[in-house]
């Protein structure tokens, strides 16, 4: 069961911490140059706790196992991010942004499962 649940509470706790922080951009600040800070501090962190934890010191061929997956996720997260401070910046409060957001998302998500994966609600 942990198994099962500790990555949504990583994931939910983030996302928390992920929005306050998207708030608090400074308002004056360019979010394209808070993003340049951002990546670098992740870029960094991610390096660490690869060799942290998966003690592997190849990360180079793990590199070569690449798709277009990971090339556009980087393009996509851009979009995510810079989105969430304008919506900020426009005057969305924290709380409903997220509502609108999640609500649409989670509506748009049946149907990419559902053609995409072929995943169907089933009875159990």
């Amino acid at each position: 069961m942990f198994q099962l649940l500790w990555p949504l509470a990583l994931a939910i706790f983030s996302n928390v911490i992920y929005q306050i922080c998207a708030k608090s951009v400074p308002g004056g600040m360019n979010p394209f140059a808070s993003l340049t800070i951002t990546y670098v501090v992740g870029a960094i962190a991610s390096v660490i706790l690869y060799f942290v934890l998966v003690k592997d010191i190849h990360i180079v061929r793990e590199w070569g196992k690449t798709n277009w997956a990971p090339v556009v996720l980087g393009i996509v997260i851009v979009g995510l991010e810079v989105g969430n401070i304008y919506a900020y910046k426009a005057g969305w409060q924290i709380s409903l942004s997220q509502i609108v957001q999640s609500s649409i998302l989670a509506v748009i998500l049946i149907f990419v499962g559902y053609l995409l994966y072929h995943e169907a609600c089933k009875r159990q």
